[in-house]
């Protein structure tokens, strides 16, 4: 499994997540708190207080998680 520190304040980052997201045959989760959403899901991400960073949660190991995670970069914040 890997994790990630992310940001996704704005519609369009939300929709280019899940579109990214949704090109994996992956497990990928958001993670806020105590609430888990699929990362794949436009409204369960929506559900999520967005102008915090939250926990980007990949359910794989090895070169696939790292090919994910090097799919999401862009969201990843500095110093996490």
């Amino acid at each position: 499994m890997k994790e990630a520190v992310i940001l996704l304040n704005s519609i369009d980052k939300v929709k280019r997540f899940v579109s990214v997201a949704s090109g994996f045959d992956a497990e990928i989760d958001l993670v806020s708190g105590r609430y888990v959403i699929d990362g794949k899901s436009f409204m369960g991400i929506f559900s999520m207080e967005l102008s915090e960073p939250i926990l980007l949660r990949i359910h794989e190991n090895g070169e696939k998680a790292e090919q994910i995670m090097n799919a999401f970069k862009e969201y990843v914040c500095a110093g996490f």
